[in-house]
């Protein structure tokens, strides 16, 4: 656990905990607004969390070269993640806009 500074601790974990809290108020949002397309952007998040948990795990064990997969987990997670929130945003426009798409 020694890789991060005690700060950099700190902001890891609370962008997890705050990317948590995104995901919970947008299906939220999703469920009080019966705006169905904000759920895809709920779970368009959800890979980039993956992501952050896998690279925050791979720095609890000090980045020990057994699980350096977890670094491509993450970049993975990352493309992918980019991507869904993409065609979230598509989504979500296509609802609020269906005539001009």
């Amino acid at each position: 656990m020694n890789a991060l500074s005690w700060p950099t601790w700190v902001i890891h974990i609370s962008s997890i905990v705050e990317w948590v809290l995104a995901i919970w108020l947008i299906w939220r949002y999703s469920e009080v607004s019966g705006e169905q397309s904000w759920r895809w952007l709920a779970w368009g998040m959800f890979p980039a969390l993956v992501g952050a948990m896998a690279v925050v795990t791979w720095h609890y064990f000090d980045n020990i070269p057994q699980l350096e997969f977890l670094g491509l987990v993450q970049a993975l997670m990352t493309v992918l993640g980019n991507t869904t929130l993409a065609i979230a945003a598509i989504a979500i426009y296509r609802e609020a806009h269906p005539k001009k798409l």
